[in-house]
């Protein structure tokens, strides 16, 4: 895929402009540990709904042990949650969606392209096109390695009911103490 295909021509980014660390982002989002799939936040623009991130694969990453032994490749449920907590983030950040937390909502149009593999640098670019607050936000992502499309789809983020889910967890606990 051609740069101009981007949300963001590549060659713009400016790597070492960091608009938010890890630490950072977790204020944003809150996935942790094994699931945090961000290490930075290199742009935002407001004004056209842009966020881009990146995830640096390492040979530490939980996926690598079995998948695949001897030929390890990011999986794409783990490329398209990178783009989700790209997503989220951005949408949290500027709460758009009005709601604490944000969860999936679907996915749509989601084609993998190329291998993601450790020592790589899976950049993230979304872009928010559908905002209907309170409900739910639909935005586009690509990821991209080095110059080539790696993954692209639409994804739709809904609010999580908090309340509901810890006591739904609650009664869930309680049940297995029995």
């Amino acid at each position: 895929m051609v740069a101009k295909s981007f949300f963001v021509p590549l060659e713009t980014l400016d790597f070492d402009h960091i608009v938010a660390d890890v630490e950072q982002i977790r204020a944003v989002n809150p996935q942790r540990y094994e699931m945090e799939q961000l290490t930075a936040i290199i742009y935002e623009d407001l004004e056209n709904n842009i966020c881009v991130g990146y995830k640096d694969i390492t040979d530490e990453e939980f996926w690598i042990r079995g998948h695949m032994p001897g030929m390890p490749l990011m999986p794409g449920v783990i490329m398209v949650e990178a783009a989700a907590q790209c997503c989220g983030y951005f949408a949290k950040k500027h709460d758009l969606l009005g709601a604490d937390m944000i969860g999936f909502g679907g996915l749509e149009d989601v084609r993998f392209r190329g291998p993601v593999v450790p020592g790589d640098r899976l950049v993230i670019l979304s872009q928010l096109v559908q905002v209907r607050r309170g409900r739910m936000i639909v935005s586009r992502f690509q990821g991209v390695v080095r110059d080539s499309l790696a993954v692209e789809g639409t994804i739709k983020g809904i609010p999580i009911p908090i309340e509901a889910l810890k006591q739904t967890l609650e009664k869930h606990k309680s049940q297995q103490q029995r």
